[in-house]
């Protein structure tokens, strides 16, 4: 769905909106995919989904998963974490759990909140969504 002029417009006002909205998360990750930084907001994602999970098996799974495509070194798509964060990935793969991921996760929301969402605002991508969703809502 095309999101409100009002919508788009609050995305510049704060990252949390623009997270929150699901047409935001996608529009912001097309732009760190011209960043090559895409990963980020993946990571960011399964780290989300792996919140909503209740069974203890699907947890291991995805916390496998997730630790192999984002934290390991040896992945192609690895996220930019502290080595005190990854100490206590490192620990807590012993026993994964729905939140073991939550300091890393907000280092990396932190991360695209101060380096890449200022970036975003100033964006072409950004800026021409602001402007269409502009225009066709002064049209009808």
């Amino acid at each position: 769905t095309k999101p409100t002029p009002e919508e788009v417009r609050g995305w510049a006002q704060s990252f949390d909106k623009l997270m929150k909205s699901p047409a935001g998360r996608n529009v912001f990750r097309e732009f760190l995919r011209t960043e090559y930084s895409e990963e980020n907001m993946l990571f960011w994602l399964a780290c989300e989904e792996l919140k909503t999970e209740c069974n203890k098996h699907t947890i291991d799974e995805k916390a496998r998963m997730i630790y192999e495509d984002y934290i390991s070194i040896l992945s192609p798509k690895e996220v930019s974490l502290d080595s005190r964060v990854r100490e206590v990935i490192n620990h807590k793969m012993q026993e994964p759990s729905s939140h073991t991921f939550d300091d890393a996760q907000l280092q990396i929301y932190t991360l695209m909140h101060r380096d890449s969402y200022p970036r975003f605002l100033n964006s072409a991508i950004y800026k021409s969504l602001l402007q269409s969703v502009s225009r066709s809502s002064s049209e009808s």
